[in-house]
């Protein structure tokens, strides 16, 4: 079925639009518990932890690579069995499970919501993406307006969740502002539960056979034993994230620095890159060419998200001790972001439109390299404001904003680009593969925060007060550095950048 035959509103298909808000607020969900869970952590679950910022920061870092790498399995899962709709909706369910159950003041249920949502975000995550995809054919110049839009959902509902969410947790208590957030998510399933009963998505999304759904493995049908493994996987996945530094430590952990669910996750991106290498060699030279180039974008998405993920550790944690806020709670600030990507998403859809007319759009590895420049330009505002502290060690507000600014610009030139060139670069038998890499280049950027999160954890004995001048120190010199690899890798890939226009061959 082509575009053109689909339902259209606003010169877009009419699927999109529900996906939009399917999509919305599902982060709405996602963003409004991120904002909490450091603060939360480090406020109340381990404040007499005389290392709470590394316990924190580790359980946060092994949250967040789990949650991404599980889209490189719900995708291939979409692909060869359930496809987009019934991997979105069970990805939807729990999700909403998990979100609800984080409201529930205990540590066990604190764990196992984690594992719900990580679960939830496999099945979830990269198929709205790639269902995306699906409604517009290749070459249509709607395409990267398309995804902008969507992109644009995505940040509203990350725009408003930390500002509600964080308010009702800090006025309320914790565990209010983590139930807003499942009700959230109770909404996004709720709208794409409507999209696919009166058909607004034609015949996009369907499972690839209905036959295989209903073959049975141990007496149960498909389609209903992948539910109940991913069930069955919960309380395996919250053993780990709560148990897993400590189970790495008693069987040799000095042979590996990190947690059990570091070393697990190595071992997955190895098991993919293989399969990556074998399907490398199961394609044409020009699908070969342009597989090169995901794997490129992939790669600096990783180096991008890696810093730009911080903001929910470090950023978050530096904002609460050493900014003086104006309007914002520390856990508010997670929306500043959000709220640039919502107010510039559609003068970026729109100038990639006009440019393209004019033949005068950059190519997609150059809008790449520009992207890690300004995510570079944006921690050197962030350590540059050291220079003008109080007399607490507290930095202007204004800094904050501009830091964000810098780095939703380099987003914008990556991001909702990367996800609509990776749908158009990829065979259309491995689009769900290539996205779940593509997020799982999110998860391993967690990796990477982590492992810096730690290098820059402020530890006290306890409840013990942490100097203002001292966490601004540390925070502000490891932005420096950071600001500076960002700046250098975004030069390195412009030069490359004319050498990788030639192996998307077609693709802009």
């Amino acid at each position: 079925m082509t575009t053109d035959t689909n339902p259209q509103l606003l010169g877009h298909p009419k699927g999109l639009f529900y996906l939009f808000f399917a999509e919305l607020w599902e982060r709405f969900s996602f963003y409004g518990m991120r904002a909490l869970l450091m603060l939360y952590m480090v406020k109340e679950m381990f404040s007499s932890e005389a290392e709470k910022d590394s316990i924190s920061i580790g359980i946060y870092a092994a949250y967040g690579m789990l949650v991404y790498a599980t889209p490189a399995i719900g995708g291939m899962i979409a692909d060869r069995i359930l496809g987009f709709r019934r991997s979105i909706m069970l990805g939807a369910i729990f999700f909403t499970a998990g979100h609800f159950i984080l409201a529930i003041e205990h540590p066990v249920f604190f764990y196992a919501a984690l594992a719900l949502l990580i679960v939830g975000n496999g099945f979830f995550k990269p198929n709205i993406s790639s269902f995306v995809g699906t409604l517009y054919e290749k070459g249509d110049v709607r395409r990267d307006s398309g995804f902008t839009i969507f992109y644009m959902g995505i940040n509203i509902g990350a725009a408003v969740a930390p500002i509600l969410c964080g308010w009702l947790g800090h006025t309320y208590g914790w565990h209010y502002g983590f139930g807003a957030a499942g009700i959230g998510m109770l909404s996004g399933l709720l709208v794409f539960w409507r999209g696919t009963k009166i058909n607004v998505f034609g015949a996009h999304g369907l499972p690839p056979s209905e036959e295989k759904l209903d073959k049975r493995y141990f007496g149960v049908k498909i389609k209903h034993l992948i539910p109940l493994v991913a069930l069955l996987s919960v309380p395996g996945i919250a053993y780990l994230i709560q148990y897993g530094e400590f189970l790495l430590n008693a069987f040799g952990g000095v042979l590996f620095e990190g947690t059990l669910v570091s070393l697990l996750f190595n071992i997955l991106v190895l098991g993919v890159l293989g399969y990556f290498i074998w399907m490398f060699f199961q394609v044409s030279g020009k699908e070969r060419h342009q597989l090169i180039m995901v794997l490129w974008m992939t790669l600096l998405m990783t180096i991008f998200w890696g810093f730009y993920e911080l903001s929910g550790s470090l950023i978050t944690l530096f904002a609460d001790r050493n900014v003086n806020l104006v309007l914002f709670t520390a856990a508010g600030t997670n929306s500043i972001s959000a709220i640039f990507v919502v107010v510039l998403a559609i003068p970026f859809s729109l100038m990639w439109i006009a440019m393209q007319k004019r033949n005068f759009n950059p190519r997609t590895p150059y809008k790449f390299a520009y992207g890690l420049i300004f995510l570079g330009l944006g921690f050197y505002a962030f350590s540059y404001s050291g220079n003008f502290a109080d007399d607490l060690g507290k930095v202007p507000f204004i800094f904050l904003v501009v830091g964000y600014l810098c780095l939703v610009v380099g987003e914008l030139m990556m991001s909702p680009v990367g996800l609509s060139k990776i749908t158009e670069l990829a065979p259309k038998r491995l689009v769900g593969f290539m996205m779940g890499i593509w997020f799982l280049s999110s998860a391993y950027a967690f990796n990477i925060g982590g492992f810096i999160g730690k290098k820059m954890a402020i530890n006290t004995g306890g409840s013990e007060e942490i100097s203002g001048f001292d966490s601004l120190y540390v925070y502000t010199q490891g932005f420096g550095t950071i600001g500076m690899v960002g700046v250098g890798v975004g030069l390195v890939a412009l030069v490359l950048s004319p050498l990788l226009v030639k192996l998307m061959h077609e693709v802009h």
